[in-house]
């Protein structure tokens, strides 16, 4: 049984459910509703080629504490019924750290995929939940080996552990055939002949705090200044970015949430992107983008050291711009993580398959 539940979820469970059909089991595919709406959901399920959800929770937003429990209690419903065999969970969202819980709880098997990431930032809602993933897992799924350090460090067991490689990039190789930049660009509005970043900002460290978003305001208008930055706008924080004036300068292009092809394909004729997500910062890295992640630090460090990302405070954003843009790309595809070669749903299935006894 597959559980997903929130955007970043669905294109690291394409390859792996994709990989298991070759396997002589059953898949059952759950989707908890974290995420909702054509935008934020179901033009992910399309465009990927993931199977309708077997479940859909519909449990929406809310508090953590209330989206945790709607999914906790959806989820004890299901597993009895269904009485799965293993329970595979994606990343860091609310949906994942629920199903861990209510897996240890009824006796059932559980694998991490993107199990082993760590931020070591106790103020991020996702570090809770992928500390608690890992403890509670029976396979941790790993896509990077500082990832296995931690684990370690952590007295996780080693049969326990498997470096398998990230299923994101899975999905991004399978459709880089597909990502047209200039379609995307003037889907959007852009002139694709002129240079433009693409920014996602959606963090509670960005976009909670009144002060923060003042200056985090402050920085983006700076950088529009210089060129022209397009916001696909995540629903979490939109209000208060629009009181706080963020919309109100004519270089920060403000658009809905983007599909998967869409958004990648804008992210493929940008000169950077300023983000604040994870995945960005792996799916930049493999595409040879330049990424400024507006963070403290992130729970990706392989991207940086092995990839185009580079950590900055909102007050250094603007200036950080003007050095990339000065400097242009410098990708080096020797430089992409070990295992970032688009096998690694396979890797996973082989992995699940053992376990199952398949």
């Amino acid at each position: 049984m597959h559980v997903t539940g929130a955007r970043p979820n669905f294109p690291k469970a394409a390859p792996v459910i994709a990989a298991l059909e070759r396997h002589p089991l059953r898949q059952l595919l759950v989707h908890t509703g974290q995420h909702y709406g054509d935008r934020m959901s179901e033009v992910f399920f399309r465009e990927l080629g993931l199977p309708a959800p077997d479940v859909n929770l519909g449990v929406g937003s809310g508090t953590h504490a209330t989206q945790t429990a709607a999914i906790m209690v959806g989820l004890e419903e299901l597993f009895v019924a269904e009485r799965p065999d293993l329970v595979m969970v994606y990343g860091d969202v609310n949906s994942t750290a629920a199903a861990a819980l209510v897996a240890a709880k009824m006796g059932v098997a559980l694998a991490h995929v993107e199990a082993g990431l760590r931020s070591f930032d106790w103020t991020m809602p996702e570090e809770i939940n992928r500390v608690v993933t890992d403890r509670l897992a029976d396979l941790l799924l790993v896509t990077s080996a500082d990832a296995v350090a931690h684990l370690g460090n952590e007295g996780v067991h080693p049969d326990r552990i498997h470096l398998v490689g990230n299923p994101m990039i899975d999905t991004l190789m399978r459709h880089l055939g597909a990502l047209d930049a200039t379609a995307a660009a003037a889907q959007v509005g852009v002139d694709p002949s002129e240079p433009y970043l693409v920014a996602t900002l959606h963090r509670p460290g960005n976009v909670d705090d009144p002060a923060d978003v003042a200056e985090l305001v402050q920085a983006v208008h700076a950088t529009a200044d210089q060129v022209r930055v397009v916001v696909p706008l995540h629903p979490r924080g939109r209000e208060r970015l629009a009181r706080a004036g963020f919309m109100d300068h004519d270089r920060v292009l403000v658009v809905p949430p983007l599909g998967y092809v869409e958004f990648l394909g804008l992210v493929t004729g940008s000169a950077a992107v300023v983000t604040d997500s994870g995945g960005v910062q792996e799916e930049t890295t493999v595409l040879g983008v330049p990424c400024l992640t507006l963070r403290p630090n992130t729970e990706r460090p392989v991207t940086i050291t092995h990839g185009t990302n580079q950590l900055v405070t909102r007050p250094d954003l603007p200036a950080a711009v003007a050095r990339v843009l000065a400097e242009g790309r410098r990708a080096d595809p020797d430089r992409v993580p070990p295992l970032w070669d688009g096998h690694a749903g396979p890797r996973i299935a082989a992995v699940v398959a053992r376990h199952l006894g398949l």
